[in-house]
């Protein structure tokens, strides 16, 4: 396997800056280089799914929207199975949701419970982690659903937001992986 540092490098030079999207003043992180690129594509797939191994996942929850493009081939290099979840409404049948404060609002996240069981142990796969707040309901969610929650991992840690702080305790120990902080 290649070093981290060389992964570090390979994935940062793929994402790209975008100044004033969504709105002045912020710098979008825009991953569709690094998804275009499949050396950097299968790196970023091959870490996490080395990390999945490590915790003992027996799924992993991929985060609408990005955290599906990056957890479905993470749980498939690691032979596990892959839970999409939702924003509320969005999937069919019977779920189990979530709701979370945003800094400007409310939402609501879904899941099918029985795509969880007792037995699981779950790995969260996003994207980017800002304030954490998505990733916390994920957590609760999937306690709730009755799995246990072996880890969360995201491609990029947005550090200045705090994320990591509000998640933490949520987590009760299960192992926080951001490959790039910035």
């Amino acid at each position: 396997m290649t070093e981290l540092t060389d992964i570090t490098g390979l994935l940062l030079s793929r994402i790209r800056d975008v100044p004033d999207h969504p709105e002045p003043g912020v710098v979008f992180k825009d991953i569709t280089p690094l998804l275009a690129d499949p050396v950097a594509f299968a790196a970023l797939t091959d870490v996490l799914a080395e990390f999945a191994a490590g915790t003992g996942a027996t799924k992993v929850v991929g985060l609408e929207a990005r955290g599906f493009i990056l957890g479905a081939p993470v749980a498939l290099r690691a032979g596990l199975g892959f839970v999409p979840v939702r924003k509320a409404g969005k999937l069919p049948g019977a779920t189990l949701g979530q709701a979370y404060d945003l800094e400007y609002g409310s939402a609501e996240i879904e899941v099918h419970a029985e795509d969880l069981s007792p037995d699981d142990r779950v790995l969260v796969v996003d994207d980017v982690l800002a304030t954490g707040g998505t990733a916390e309901a994920s957590v609760r969610l999937i306690r709730r659903a009755g799995a246990r929650v072996a880890g969360l991992a995201v491609l990029m840690e947005l550090g200045f937001l705090g994320g990591r702080t509000r998640l933490e305790p949520a987590l009760a120990g299960a192992p926080l992986r951001s490959l790039l902080t910035v």
